[in-house]
């Protein structure tokens, strides 16, 4: 597992790492104490959970919230002195899993982000697995899984949302806007930036960028997904 710790204050920092790493061994932590800092690591890091503080130095924690929310479906708990009604409340609203006020027994922490783990990550559990395979390739929706040729490839947030946003929509050409708003949160991505998230994806998915069997490209159009058959 792998956590995102946005933390101000080192003590408390500390202390979740502790309970994560001896919750569960071998537990990856990245940290940080600013707001600003918090989706370029979802987008490096691809953590599998965010355990993020509202009152951060630099940016509030809910602005953080909201902007993860519209570029990343990452679990988030928020773990806060701001313990009102209307805080949980609001913290909820804006996308986040859980909710957990300051100060808190590294026990109930552990529980919730168990319990946010098996919700978010272990939805096998609960509803019948998405997949598109074929042609060496296996597409889990669910458990957002790709594998290439029997091979588990990593990729990144941006990558992951990319590929689900161009093989949902097989055989159909998406364009540079529709791919803008869907995969960036935002009309202000242009189409060398998308072109290069594109050369990377094809990298991965073994597809030969000269001669591409999978991702198509329509020249000032967008970007076209097929599976060639038999699959």
């Amino acid at each position: 597992m792998k956590a995102l710790i946005v933390e101000d204050e080192p003590d408390v920092a500390e202390l979740v790492a502790l309970c994560l790493s001896s919750r569960w061994p071998g537990t990856t932590i990245v940290s940080t104490d600013q707001g600003t800092n918090v989706l370029q690591l979802v987008e490096a890091e691809a953590p599998d959970i965010v355990i993020l503080d509202l009152g951060l130095p630099d940016k509030d924690g809910v602005e953080v919230l909201q902007e993860l929310r519209m570029v990343s479906q990452t679990p988030v708990l928020v773990l806060t002195a701001r313990g009102g009604r209307a805080d949980r409340v609001q913290g909820l609203e804006f996308g986040a899993d859980d909710y957990l006020a300051k100060p808190f027994f590294p026990a109930e922490l552990l529980a919730r982000v168990r319990a946010v783990l098996r919700r978010t990550r272990m939805p096998e559990l609960r509803e019948e697995e998405e997949v598109l395979e074929g042609h060496g390739l296996s597409i889990n929706f669910t458990r957002r899984l790709l594998t290439v040729k029997g091979s588990e490839v990593a990729l990144t947030p941006t990558e992951w949302r990319l590929l689900t946003c161009l093989a949902r929509n097989e055989g159909m050409v998406v364009t540079h806007q529709v791919l803008s708003a869907r995969v960036w949160g935002g009309p202000t991505v242009g189409p060398a930036t998308i072109k290069t998230a594109v050369g990377r994806l094809r990298a991965k998915l073994a597809d030969d960028a000269s001669a591409p069997s999978l991702i198509h490209s329509h020249r000032g159009l967008g970007y076209r997904f097929t599976l060639p058959y038999p699959r």
